[in-house]
């Protein structure tokens, strides 16, 4: 028998963020390193000064991360909200199905009275 392995801690950039845990955050770190690397190199490559590109770098790190993770949770809220639509709707289709309440049960009047 083997012995049981103990956990491992999360990942947690800068001991704050749990990247593992939380969604958007490691695409958000990834997409941001990317655009840091992209914006400091492009802009070096224009003006050759050293410490305004590596300026230039965190502050795409930050627009891009910052982008990268509003989007993400913008549409992870609207997925959360559908879920929970679809959820209330099959259980409301189970709890009223054949029933008088079941909305999508034609009810007929025989004869049509008219004022």
């Amino acid at each position: 028998m083997s012995a049981p392995q103990p956990q491992s801690t999360p990942f947690k950039l800068l001991g704050i963020l749990d990247v593992e845990n939380i969604p958007c955050a490691r695409d958000s770190i990834l997409y941001g390193s990317l655009g840091s690397v992209v914006a400091g190199l492009g802009h070096f490559l224009l003006t050759s000064r050293i410490r305004r590109s590596c300026d230039v770098g965190v502050g795409g790190f930050i627009v891009v991360t910052l982008g990268c993770w509003f989007h993400c949770r913008y549409n992870y809220a609207k997925l959360r909200i559908q879920e929970r639509l679809a959820r209330e709707g099959i259980k409301n289709k189970i709890l009223y199905e054949s029933t008088h309440l079941d909305p999508a049960r034609k009810q007929t009047n025989g004869g049509g009275s008219s004022n």
